[in-house]
């Protein structure tokens, strides 16, 4: 059964990794999913990535759901008023609305000090990583608050926990990804007298299109890299968080997670979900007690 048919989704930065994940698997269970990024056939953005928003939605609708691919860039206010107005417009709700905006893979420089890193690069990294969830969520949220159990998921990288223990590599990137975390929480607060959800999601060790091509492999032989990365070993597909929270859509006790981190592995456990290979990798348990515990990369009991 398609448990999230007549729901309405929006993916805010859904051109590829995580957020195109989350989208299929949102439309796999029956939503509309609305998917927006820069890049679309026409031309791409300053990523230079050749996934695009068209792809998504295709993709969507070969799961089963509906894909609709609107291109946006989510720093500028009028373009996400225009693009909350079109689908108030054309489906009068909005239930679901992930925010996955990112884009500053390639303007971090790990483990250097705010002193030597790039300025510029750093303050784009903030802009992409925290200006544009709170404009998205600035027109979005009166539309999805007009139904009850709206569900906003804020995506980032490590979970509280984790990120309040360890250093996330660079200033930047640490304060960026830490700020989405305390955003959900702030929207958990904010959501809460209208029967709404946020909280904070964070995939494994992504098998993203980036990633992958860094290791110079494909989903198909991705694990040739473990030569290289031996902790790879706990790495996962896309859409193995996507199916974790379209999980926690479906769920009609989602208001226990509000205010809360959590992980794709975690959801899994809780929701009893599976990657594309039939298992369920714990990265941010693997991390503690294998990788980051000097350990031999072994993902026994952890996927």
């Amino acid at each position: 059964m398609k448990q999230l048919s007549g729901k309405v989704a929006l993916i805010a930065g859904g051109t590829r990794g995580a957020g195109r994940g989350i989208a299929i698997e949102l439309g796999a269970a029956g939503a509309t999913v609305y998917v927006t990024g820069r890049t679309t056939r026409a031309g791409r953005s300053e990523y230079n990535r050749p996934e695009t928003i068209e792809e998504t939605a295709e993709l969507i609708n070969q799961a089963g759901g509906t894909g609709i691919a609107v291109q946006v860039d989510h720093l500028d206010p009028l373009q996400v008023q225009d693009l909350i107005a079109r689908i108030e417009r054309e489906q009068g709700r909005l239930d679901i609305l992930v925010n996955d905006i990112w884009g500053g893979e390639y303007m971090v420089e790990w483990n250097i000090p705010v002193w030597k890193h790039s300025l510029e690069g750093g303050m784009r990294m903030l802009q992409l990583a925290i200006d544009t969830h709170i404009i998205t969520s600035h027109y979005a949220l009166p539309l999805l608050i007009r139904e009850l159990n709206g569900l906003v998921v804020e995506i980032t990288d490590g979970t509280a926990a984790y990120n309040d223990a360890n250093y996330r590599l660079s200033l930047f990137y640490d304060l960026a990804k830490t700020s989405v975390i305390r955003m959900a929480k702030s929207l958990a607060h904010e959501l809460a007298p209208y029967q709404c959800t946020a909280l904070a999601v964070t995939p494994g060790w992504l098998r993203s299109e980036i990633m992958l091509e860094m290791f110079g492999v494909t989903e198909e032989n991705w694990r040739d890299a473990l030569t290289r990365e031996p902790h790879f070993v706990i790495s996962e597909t896309p859409r193995f968080i996507g199916r974790g929270i379209a999980a926690l859509a479906e769920d009609p006790q989602a208001a226990r997670w509000n205010g809360q981190s959590t992980s794709s592995g975690e959801l899994a456990k809780v929701y009893g979900v599976t990657d594309l290979d039939g298992s369920s990798p714990d990265a941010w348990r693997y991390i503690v007690e294998v990788q980051d515990a000097g350990k031999p990369a072994d993902a026994s009991g952890y996927r």
